[in-house]
This record gives structure tokens, sequence and C-alpha cells, in this order.
């Protein structure tokens, strides 16, 4: 007797109804990142345009540009309110960064990048910030550093974030000491500055959003705590790492290791 094909078996109604769930979830992730990224874009516009605004008007009043004041004491006022909204529209950056970092809506374009360059223009945008705290930024071999494959904007913001961090942690007059060398395939970049250290233990907090080397209730220093983790998810992003460790001499030690070319 001839045997009978075997008929197709349909799949369980509860793997049929997983498939369904897990189309609708996919489907509103999508939904929630389309409206995370108009959320940024829109938040990007709403709050860079009137700081801009208050940032330009106080330097025109700081400045007397339409003419003397009258009391010494509003030329100072304005000057605070200009330093504030420099402060507000660098935590609005960051909070924007480090939100596109996350969730990888940054286009990287890596190409030849030599740090000695990098590093130039990175003395030139925390100008104010040394001065300020009186320090001083050391380059070893400044003028034969290595080449790294990176992306231009992100490994200027990168170190921009670890010099402007070890500046503020590091004491009034300090010095923070970068340096770069090549390793095989590898460069590794470190930062070091001169502040009182951390514990091993803290390290795996500060690499967190929103988390400071000091606590929060006594701390001196300003900031959201942005500034390494921002740091790490950029070097990754660019295919290279980043490390906390304590300095030999005290302080922080921040080593980034990036492609060579």
């Amino acid at each position: 007797m001839p045997k009978t094909a075997r008929q197709p078996q349909s799949p369980p109604a509860a793997a049929v109804e997983a498939a369904r769930l897990e189309r609708r979830l996919a489907r509103r992730a999508a939904s929630l990142d389309e409206a995370k990224r108009q959320f940024l874009r829109m938040v990007s516009h709403e709050l860079r345009t009137p700081l801009n605004a208050i940032i330009g008007f106080s330097e025109i009043i700081a400045a007397e540009l339409y003419g003397p004041l009258g009391a010494p004491q509003y030329r100072e006022y304005a000057e605070h309110v200009r330093q504030s909204g420099h402060r507000l529209l660098r935590l609005v950056n960051q909070i924007l960064e480090i939100a596109r970092l996350q969730d990888r809506v940054i286009d990287m374009e890596a190409r030849p990048e030599p740090l000695d360059h990098v590093l130039d223009d990175v003395r030139d945008l925390i100008g104010e910030d040394l001065e300020g705290h009186k320090a001083r930024l050391h380059i070893e071999n400044d003028g034969a550093l290595p080449t790294v494959i990176a992306d231009p904007r992100g490994l200027r913001s990168l170190l921009r974030n670890l010099v402007e961090n070890a500046i503020f942690y590091g004491p009034e007059g300090g010095t923070v000491i970068v340096r770069a060398r090549r390793q095989d395939a590898r460069v590794k970049i470190e930062i070091e500055d001169q502040g009182e250290g951390i514990d091993s233990a803290d390290i795996p907090r500060l690499m967190n959003p929103f988390e400071q080397g000091e606590n929060a209730l006594t701390r001196t220093t300003q900031g959201a705590g942005l500034g390494l983790p921002i740091a790490r998810l950029t070097a990754e992003a660019m295919g290279g790492a980043l490390t906390l460790s304590p300095a030999p001499g005290g302080g922080l030690l921040v080593t980034v290791t990036l492609p060579a070319t």
C-alpha cells in the first residue's frame, strides 16, 4: 500500500503569537528611536538658539559696545551672564552628544589625523580654561607625535573633553601632561593630571554619565560628569578604547588607544 505524503504541520499557536509580538516590539522600538531623534533635533534648535542670543547680547553689554553702563557692577553681572550661558550651552551640547553616541546616530569618517595638528587645535580651544585655572598643558615630544586613524571632529572632541577634565580636577596652577606613542598597529595616548587621584574601586562609576569623582554634596568643581563617558563612547565609535587608572605620582591617568596609520 503506497505511503501518503506527510502534510506540513502548522507552527504552534504560541510560536505564531510570539513572532507577532516580536514584530510589534521591533516596530515600536523603531518608532521610539525616530521620536528620540526628532526630540534631539528639536532640543538642539530650541535650546541653542536662545542661549546663543543670551551669550551674544551679554558680550555686547559687557564690552559696553554702545556706551558706558554706569555702575561697574553692571559690566560684572553681564560677564557672569555670559559665563553662565557658555556653561549651560556646553551642558546642552554634552547631553545631545552622549544621547547620539549611545544611539549610534553619529557618523564617523575615519582618516589619518596627525596628533600634532589635533593637539594644536585642542590647545586653542581650551585656552580660556587654562588661563582661568592658571594651568599649563605640557605635550611630550611635541612636533613629533604619531598619526592615528580617527574621525577629525570626534578625535578633537575626545581629546578636548579629556584635557578639560584634567584641568578641572587638577589643582590650580597645575600641569596637564599629554603623551602619545605607537605600539604595533595602535597608538596609545595618555592624559595625566596632578589632582588628588581616585580609588581604583571608583573607576567603573566614573565611566557612567552624571557621575563625578567627588561627593555630590562637597565637590567644588563644576560640570555634570559627562566628559569621561562621552570620551569613552567616542573612542569606541572610532574603533578604539579608553581606560582609567591612578597616575604613578597621584592624580588620574586616562589612556586612549586608537588605530595607527
